[in-house]
């Protein structure tokens, strides 16, 4: 990963700058007109919240059952990332309804799942913050619980009426809509990948000062 990480980061970085590009050349949506760009970031930032979600869970449940330190601190760098990308969903998602759907929110299955999920991992960052010790194998089962409802909130449009449209959606968009959206997406999982290398060495270096000041203080 370190040979990889600068040519990375050099590739997302163009395609950030690009994006805009992109999205300004992307035509109008028919129905919703100029407001529909912001999913352009909406729909690549839930992705990304996913993603990480997803390897939060799986690397808990790696330090779990494997008591991998390593495993530990991927999943807390994925937390983190979790939060982070779901903040710009439940942000970027209220400003798109307001102006497409008439409201700010509703109550309905996707957006109630989404702000669940996203607390279940403010849940777990404030567990491993303030539980004390032995709280990384609570939050780990924190994590496998937030994991489980990724599934639920990308599938719950399918089975309840919501103000979202169904999950076939996306690959029906004509070509002009869907090169860019795909191109963000990738461009956000591109930094999904960056950021979680470079947090998962500093939770590594954490760690490591941690056990140097324990270590001094039973010397001392």
């Amino acid at each position: 990963m370190k040979r990889l990480f600068t040519p990375l980061a050099i590739v997302v970085a163009a395609m950030f700058a690009y994006a805009p590009v992109m999205i300004a050349l992307a035509p109008y949506e028919s129905t919703m007109g100029f407001v529909q760009k912001i999913f352009y970031f909406h729909f690549p930032s839930a992705m990304s919240m996913f993603a990480s979600a997803l390897i939060c869970g799986i690397a808990s449940a790696w330090y779990l059952f494997g008591r991998r330190l390593k495993a530990d601190h991927l999943a807390v760098a994925a937390a983190e990332l979790t939060v982070m990308f779901g903040v710009i969903v439940l942000v970027s998602g209220p400003l798109w309804a307001r102006k497409a759907w008439g409201v700010w929110w509703q109550w309905d299955a996707r957006l109630t799942s989404t702000l669940i999920m996203w607390l279940i991992f403010v849940a777990y960052l404030l567990l491993r913050r303030y539980g004390g010790p032995g709280s990384e194998r609570l939050a780990a089962g924190v994590a496998l619980f937030g994991m489980v409802n990724v599934p639920f909130v990308y599938w719950s449009v399918n089975v309840w009426r919501t103000v979202h449209p169904l999950t076939s959606v996306v690959p029906t968009l004509p070509p002009a809509l869907r090169v860019p959206l795909w191109f963000c997406t990738i461009a956000f999982l591109g930094l999904l990948g960056l950021l979680l290398s470079l947090r998962t060495k500093l939770e590594a270096r954490r760690s490591e000062l941690d056990a140097l000041y324990l270590s001094a203080e039973e010397r001392a």
